[in-house]
């Protein structure tokens, strides 16, 4: 009986010690030598760059959402004759648990959308900006136009993610959607969704598949550029550098939990102003976010100007062309 009682205790310290994420690595104790932060009402502190026009001067201020595994740090097409033509101030931030901001152990779609809001107010940048969003970092964008309206001077999702347990969106697209990732990745999906305590077990166990070979999830193109902004500005290892759970993970289950609305319910920012605009741009050689899903939406909300890209894969906003593009859209 002695001997059964500590193989049943060892067996459940494995795997409590499995499923429970470790804490946080501590940011370094010169963190504000390394970021300027802000400090958040709730006692957070997020870390921001900014570029560009004076944010008194700018006559467009734009605030960069980065996407799952990156920074504010990200590799973008940034020239000096953009910033002057259209007179940008541009505002980039590590989101809750990233780089040098802070993690949130309560992080949700809704609270990301806040942070942003409040980053905004303390930095005084004006009451109006514009988001841009790429890949799972557009669903803060989705949670401004639900949540913060009234703030937004306009918005762009690049590549946005797809949540497959949206409400309203038919579920025939959504399924032909998943069934088009690989096993690992959808596995993975749906832990998050059912059953996000188990997502730090999930993606460190062996046994089952649980990531996916970004051979099958990019074009060539993609990962040519994947490869070119691991060698410049966007240094994983200090995105990361708090730990997996705590940035990606933590990621994972805000964008594919359970949201309090389905994009299809949203409502024009700017019906009685008509000063200002809604961008989805859609890659059609994506392999990872179905153009159907976005049609939908889309078709659902006219007011959302669909941009589709022939020649472009996941990474678009890395293009240089695509990323004038995006912006020029977004400034007009």
């Amino acid at each position: 009986m002695v001997l059964l009682l500590v193989i049943v205790g060892l067996i459940s310290y494995y795997v409590y010690k499995s499923i429970i994420p470790p804490p946080p690595i501590p940011l370094p104790e010169n963190v504000s030598e390394i970021s300027p932060r802000i400090k958040l009402n709730d006692g957070r502190h997020l870390a921001y760059k900014e570029l560009g026009f004076p944010k008194d001067k700018a006559k467009n201020k734009i605030i960069i959402v980065h996407g799952n595994g990156n920074s504010k740090d990200v590799d973008l097409y940034i020239t000096q004759e953009m910033i002057d033509e259209f007179k940008i101030y541009f505002l980039f931030f590590d989101r809750a648990g990233y780089g040098e901001s802070d993690p949130n152990p309560t992080r949700t779609l809704r609270t990301d959308t806040y942070d942003i809001e409040e980053l905004a107010d303390k930095l005084q940048i004006g009451p109006k900006f514009h988001v841009i969003g790429m890949s799972l970092g557009a669903y803060p964008v989705y949670g401004c136009l639900k949540y913060i309206p009234h703030r937004l001077s306009g918005a762009s999702l690049v590549v946005p993610l797809i949540n497959f347990w949206w409400s309203r969106v038919p579920q025939n697209l959504l399924n032909a959607a998943m069934k088009k990732l690989p096993i690992g990745f959808q596995l993975t999906l749906r832990v998050a969704h059912y059953s996000p305590w188990l997502l730090y077990w999930w993606m460190t166990q062996k046994w089952f598949p649980n990531s996916r070979n970004p051979k099958d999830t990019m074009t060539e193109r993609d990962l040519e550029l994947a490869e070119k902004h691991t060698k410049h500005s966007y240094i994983k290892e200090s995105a990361l550098r708090q730990g997996d759970y705590v940035s990606t993970q933590r990621d994972i289950i805000a964008g594919y939990g359970n949201w309090e609305f389905d994009p299809t319910e949203l409502s024009n920012p700017f019906l009685d102003s008509k000063k200002g605009s809604v961008h989805m741009w859609c890659a059609l050689e994506d392999k990872q976010i179905s153009r159907d899903v976005l049609i939908y939406i889309c078709d659902k909300l006219p007011w959302i100007k669909l941009h589709e890209v022939p020649d472009g894969g996941h990474y678009i906003i890395h293009e240089k062309r695509h990323f004038e593009a995006i912006i020029k859209a977004a400034c007009s």
